[in-house]
């Protein structure tokens, strides 16, 4: 955002199980590069089972995803697109963004330098789980794990490229090196949920109630393995829990 003359776009590949925040965090980001956030008419959302449902038509969907792409960044240098469920996406469609990620980018004229391009996939999510829960065999705390690890970063891409089933493991853009860089997001335990409970009840303009929070904690499901310490669906599902004990 500081560099006035970037080489290339910047992409961000978020990378996690479901409900662990991938998300949330791309709305933090929207707010603080844009004044209307991620309401913004220069954030751009594609969720891959809604905007591109059908396979056979992906040339269809290739056409007019490059069209918008271009408009949007022509009259906006600094427009953001977010891909959900990059690991749904037909391979094809994933690779009619590769001209414009690629270095000093400019496709029919309109450099492609300020975008910003954010990826989300539960693509190397079990990777990052082991990673997560070989820490706690250890007895290590999960803030020992570097986010910036090359070691995890290499194990999220390579998990990807041997995915046998569409979106980035048949793409180009793992083997062309234009992804910038994996974020991986870990595995919520349930101190964390228990965080989000209270977090809904701010939100929700009630009381924060520490053993309201612990029984609706309990509602939901955790696992991994023997251990069953990762909540199943991270903080999805908990304002639902939550609005259930209020109600009663």
């Amino acid at each position: 955002m500081t560099d006035s003359k970037p080489n290339k776009p910047l992409v961000l590949s978020f990378h996690g199980t479901t409900g662990v925040g991938k998300t949330y965090v791309t709305k933090i980001i929207a707010r603080n590069v844009y004044e209307k956030g991620e309401e913004s008419k220069h954030v751009h959302l594609f969720i891959s089972d809604y905007h591109f449902p059908y396979k056979q038509n992906s040339h269809i969907y290739s056409a007019e995803l490059k069209k918008l792409i271009l408009e949007k960044v022509y009259w906006f240098p600094h427009s953001m697109f977010i891909f959900d469920e990059m690991d749904k996406m037909h391979p094809q469609l994933i690779d009619t963004l590769k001209p414009f990620l690629d270095y000093n980018a400019h496709v029919d004229g309109v450099s492609f330098r300020n975008a910003i391009f954010i990826f989300l996939s539960n693509a190397g999510g079990k990777v990052i789980e082991e990673v997560a829960l070989d820490f706690w065999r250890e007895g290590k705390a999960r803030e020992e794990i570097k986010m910036n690890s090359k070691e995890l970063e290499t194990k999220i891409s390579q998990n990807i490229m041997n995915g046998k089933t569409g979106g980035f493991s048949q793409s180009s853009l793992i083997d062309h090196h234009l992804i910038d860089h994996y974020i991986p997001f870990l595995p919520l335990e349930l101190k964390h949920v228990r965080q989000c409970v209270l977090a809904e009840m701010v939100h929700l303009k009630i009381k924060q109630n520490t053993d309201l929070a612990d029984e609706v904690v309990k509602e939901l499901f955790f696992s991994s393995k023997e251990e069953k310490i990762f909540a199943d669906k991270g903080c999805k599902s908990v304002i639902q829990k939550l609005v259930l004990y209020i109600d009663k």
